[in-house]
């Protein structure tokens, strides 16, 4: 075992992150390399030192994304949002960041490697999570506090559409071939099947309660939604809507905290699936195949959002409670690091170097 710590700068005007100063650039403009200085606390490192060949986006409901090094958990800077950032996306070619600043009630789009803010976009309401379009032109936000799913047009920077929806949405995504938006109401514990073209609603299928996320796999054919409060992910076939099961996760871990699960992640082949558990702390890895589970690993408390590594061999958990991300081995099967962040950490996405 080795543990490491040391300082990294932060932005001298974050509430997230307040502390020392510590000055480790020249630019104090959108993206800071400056202030508060965080301490990361690295636990079971690898015994081989890995690439640090990937950045992690981790947004704060308290204020800004921190920038991590996927490999070694330093914190590298930090991108000085609107309010309350929550979800994030990054563009088909992977060139912009994407984030949503719900109390300011934008989306706005960063360079990923400039990290400098390029737009921002009016969003509606509260803008929890969205999802990206396949050809880059749209945004569909999940406008929580107004029971709608917004179409952003990113070129013109108009809404062009507001599809109503049950209370609460929050899990959002669109199908492979941008036909298909799935949008999920917290309250109502529907999801919602919208038609991209006509904006229409298809159909509001019954989930298990306070369903969080939405799961294409398959080349779109098959849909995940999960469920915080019953710990199940519903599988629906995509074209005809029909539940095909339902991944129970409560059958694999009897343990004391309460199983959850909410955000989840595939690697790019499929054999594998992640599930970030909430206040269960911990990420389980699934066999799409057999819907069981195969391994999991502790987190910090709450672990809401999670993120693979382009190479799909890391897996980033940000846990709003505890304020950390952890860093996990996925080769190795191991935690290789816990940073923490202070705040409230939501989400973590990452991007090559």
């Amino acid at each position: 075992m080795v543990n490491k710590s040391w300082a990294a700068g932060l932005h001298e005007n974050s509430t997230a992150f307040p502390s020392l100063r510590l000055r480790m650039g020249p630019s104090k403009t959108t993206v800071t390399t400056i202030g508060a200085a965080a301490l990361l606390a690295l636990a079971s490192c690898s015994a081989h030192r890995q690439p640090s060949n990937d950045t992690v986006f981790v947004s704060n409901e308290t204020g800004g994304v921190a920038l991590v090094d996927g490999a070694t958990g330093r914190l590298e800077g930090q991108l000085a949002t609107g309010p309350r950032p929550r979800g994030m996306a990054f563009s088909p070619d992977g060139s912009t960041f994407y984030v949503a600043a719900s109390n300011a009630n934008r989306i706005e789009a960063w360079g990923t490697r400039s990290h400098k803010l390029l737009h921002v976009y009016g969003s509606g309401t509260d803008p929890e999570r969205f999802a990206i379009s396949p050809d880059g032109r749209s945004a569909f936000i999940a406008n929580e506090d107004h029971s709608a799913v917004s179409f952003l047009d990113l070129g013109t920077g108009r809404i062009t559409r507001e599809v109503r929806v049950g209370p609460e949405p929050e899990g959002v995504a669109v199908s492979p071939d941008g036909k298909l938006v799935i949008a999920t109401s917290e309250v109502a514990n529907l999801a919602h099947f919208i038609d991209v073209a006509s904006g229409q609603l298809l159909d509001s299928l019954p989930v298990g309660s306070r369903p969080r996320f939405v799961l294409f796999l398959n080349g779109g054919r098959t849909v995940w939604v999960s469920s915080e409060q019953r710990g199940t992910i519903s599988v629906f076939d995509a074209a005809t809507r029909k539940l095909i099961r339902t991944i129970d996760l409560t059958e694999s871990f009897d343990i004391p905290e309460p199983v959850m699960a909410i955000e989840m992640r595939a690697t790019k082949d499929e054999s594998r699936v992640y599930v970030a558990m909430g206040r269960a702390n911990r990420v389980a890895e699934l066999d799409p195949v057999s819907g069981k589970v195969l391994r999991w690993w502790p987190t910090g408390e709450r672990t809401w959002g999670i993120g693979l590594s382009p190479d799909d061999t890391r897996l980033y958990a940000a846990a709003g409670i505890g304020g950390t991300l952890t860093i996990i081995d996925l080769r190795a099967g191991k935690v290789m690091a816990t940073v923490k962040l202070g705040g409230r950490p939501w989400g973590a996405i990452a991007a090559a170097k």
